[in-house]
């Protein structure tokens, strides 16, 4: 059956070709003496490369420590202090509300002059939508004084309210006989002002 003169010459060649890759990875497995010579010497010339970098690496970690130096020479965040003749005013904005400046006016006049307490009770019971907006403004506020100036947010005040007109979308919407009517998406400027009670 070995000698079989039907058997094609593809199939002859591959079994040689199979075996001299095996005898490869068989020579490549075991490590001759010079081999291993070879690499214990590459080993050790590893150790004299690392340390080069690092003697170049210690103006790096220099450089570091003046770095948080400087951090820390910056001066700290100074913190007024509080003058009854001249109460601070904490202000907050929101811009692009998506309310017309009429709608939003409704309801800042409500809570005008009111303290923080007050105004978020008024706020809460609002049924407009714009209630929302404003309660969010009002809280953005009152965190503005309790982290800038360091001040108690239940013993302050609104001072001033205002809704101003921001800008209009223009949107168009088919009608009958071809026509196009105007949709106008009001946009309105929010602002509050708080100051401390006397």
């Amino acid at each position: 059956m070995a000698d079989d003169p039907n058997k094609d010459e593809a199939e002859v060649e591959e079994k040689p070709k199979r075996r001299m890759r095996r005898t490869k990875a068989k020579d490549e497995a075991p490590k001759t003496e010079a081999a291993a010579e070879a690499t214990t010497d590459e080993a050790a010339a590893e150790p004299e490369a690392e340390e080069k970098p690092k003697a170049e690496e210690k103006p790096k970690a220099e450089k570091k420590s003046k770095a948080k130096e400087e951090v820390e020479e910056k001066p700290k965040r100074v913190i007024p202090v509080y003058d009854p003749e001249n109460p601070p005013v904490i202000k907050a904005h929101a811009r692009y509300v998506r309310t017309s400046a009429r709608k939003a006016r409704l309801v800042c006049d409500h809570i005008r002059g009111h303290s923080v307490t007050e105004a978020r009770m008024i706020l809460a019971h609002t049924p407009r939508d714009v209630a929302g907006d404003w309660q969010k403004l009002l809280e953005s506020a009152v965190a503005n004084a309790e982290h800038n100036l360091e001040l108690d947010g239940e013993n302050l005040r609104i001072l001033s309210v205002q809704a101003d007109e921001g800008p209009t979308l223009k949107r168009f919407r088919p009608r009958a006989m071809g026509r196009a009517s105007a949709i106008h998406k009001r946009t309105s400027h929010l602002s509050i002002s708080l100051t401390p009670k006397e």
